[in-house]
């Protein structure tokens, strides 16, 4: 995976959807991030949303704003692991209660597998 680039994984099981991010959540990415999310949040039901952040290594404004928006929409677990990690997601949450979480629509890496691992810190 290339430095300017960003792979999302969606893992579902009965009692979550994770939707894992690996790398920069800019650009483009944001778009797509966007995309996966506009065909995530339909299948979730009464199930929970995590979104992992443990590998995520930059995020925009917008890429700050689009999670901001998914935050917002899903009640979402922020996984973190990293000072970074921790720090992105209380900007996320911060948007969020200013009101600044509109979604824009970008494309990107997608994987769909099913999993029954997930940790959350």
């Amino acid at each position: 995976m290339g430095q300017n680039t960003l792979r999302i994984t969606v893992q579902e099981n009965e009692q979550a959807v994770e939707i894992k991010l690996e790398g920069r959540i800019a650009g483009p990415w944001v778009t797509e991030l966007s995309r996966v999310w506009m065909e995530t949040a339909p299948r979730l039901a009464q199930r929970e949303l995590l979104l992992d952040l443990r590998n995520t290594t930059y995020a925009d404004a917008a890429g700050k704003q689009a999670l901001s928006y998914i935050h917002a929409q899903s009640g979402a677990a922020l996984i973190t692991s990293t000072p970074w990690t921790q720090y992105l997601a209380g900007e996320i949450r911060s948007l969020e209660s200013q009101g600044n979480n509109c979604l824009e629509a970008t494309p990107l890496m997608l994987s769909s597998t099913e999993s029954d691992d997930h940790q959350v810190n």
